[in-house]
């Protein structure tokens, strides 16, 4: 039997490493895959040995405060790998944690790849080499970033953006909105704070005060809420609660992709939601906030015009970025309200994300799996 240790502890990464787990076992019906993942993966059959849900933290001081944790969890996996070898590792996103284990086990002569090449494009560039010393390959989810991988002498394949078949190229918004029980005449906002307490913590508050005053306005709207994890639901209630008691707000369990199918314009965190949001082809505000210290950090190092990977797809700001001090209900509520009062603009959008769509749509699973396929045999022939 082969076996592949594995980590993929973040929502985002869950959905990546689903669609692979499966192309993989329809190539080796008897593989094992065993390491850190989450209940997408866990129902393709993989085997966590530790949960994935504590993992998730945000930020350069937000992860130094779980180090700790975060450090003695690898040391344990690292352990755990070296008594029970898999045949390769693969760590999906998650570059701080996954390409420290990485070299270790590549030093310990197990082949490893790196699922969704780091940013290093955008920031912290000079990280690539460290990239090249952990990974025996780099599946790359965006076409542009190739050429940085390649010029830095990383083997690399560009398989496409996995969730670019996973949403269809038509989304149909009657029948997402039937689902819900909601009505199809009346303007519907989705809400995404994040999948994480840390980003649900800082942004539940402003996006909930925004829908308020959007509320005020416009005294028909619907806001949809889907919490992305039962542990976050909690804060998400008491969230509404204090900033947007009265507002007709439906607070999913779940559910993500149908509450962004549902709306005509979505208010969201910063990260892979952008992407989600792109390819159900829906006009976005973003807000984002981490500590300040993080903050003076990020501005110093990052390199690209953009923050929302939605934004450096299509080279422009099509969904306004509120960070930081930005972050404020009244602006997040101008914002989501000028795409509301603008259907020429939100068709605009919604033509241009749709040509970035099927850019990204590679058949990636497979692409993915038959390039790890050709690593591990290559690595067994040697």
């Amino acid at each position: 039997m082969k076996t592949i240790g594995i980590v993929a502890y973040e929502v985002s990464a869950d959905r990546l490493g689903e669609g692979l787990v499966r192309a993989l076992k329809q190539r080796i019906p008897d593989v094992e895959f065993v390491g850190i993942t989450g209940p997408r993966m866990e129902a393709e059959g993989c085997r966590s040995i530790f949960s994935a849900e504590r993992m998730a933290v945000m930020g350069l001081v937000e992860v130094l405060r779980h180090l700790p944790m975060l450090l003695k969890t690898r040391t344990h996996l690292f352990n755990h790998y070296i008594e029970n070898q898999p045949d390769l590792f693969i760590g999906i996103d998650a570059p701080d944690f996954n390409l420290g284990l990485e070299t270790r086990l590549k030093q310990h002569g197990i082949p490893t790849v790196h699922y969704v090449c780091p940013t290093f494009w955008a920031w912290r560039s000079g990280r690539v080499k460290g990239l090249k010393k952990a990974a025996d390959l780099v599946l790359s989810i965006f076409p542009f970033e190739i050429d940085f991988l390649q010029n830095s002498k990383v083997n690399c394949k560009y398989v496409g953006h996995p969730l670019a078949e996973q949403i269809p190229d038509i989304i149909d918004q009657v029948a997402a909105l039937k689902s819900l029980g909601l009505p199809q005449d009346v303007e519907t906002i989705a809400i995404l704070p994040g999948s994480r307490t840390s980003e649900v913590s800082k942004l539940a508050g402003p996006f909930l005060a925004s829908a308020k005053m959007l509320a005020d306005k416009r005294p028909a709207i619907q806001f949809v809420l889907p919490c992305s994890k039962p542990s976050l639901r909690p804060m998400i209630d008491e969230a509404v609660a204090e900033f947007a008691p009265d507002i007709n707000c439906k607070v999913l369990d779940g559910d993500s992709y149908l509450a962004m199918s549902a709306a005509d314009v979505v208010l969201t965190a910063s990260g892979t939601a952008t992407m989600e949001i792109l390819m159900h082809k829906k006009p976005m505000v973003v807000g984002y906030k981490v500590s300040r210290i993080s903050a003076m950090i990020f501005r110093r190092m990052i390199k690209v015009p953009f923050v929302a990977m939605a934004n450096l797809l299509v080279s422009k700001m099509l969904a306004p970025e509120l960070l930081q001090e930005e972050c404020r209900p009244d602006l997040l509520a101008e914002a989501v309200d000028g795409l509301l009062d603008d259907a020429d603009l939100r068709a605009s959008i919604q033509s241009e994300y749709q040509r970035i769509h099927q850019q990204l749509r590679q058949d990636s699973a497979n692409l993915a799996a038959d390039a790890v396929l050709e690593l591990l045999n290559n690595q067994n022939g040697k």
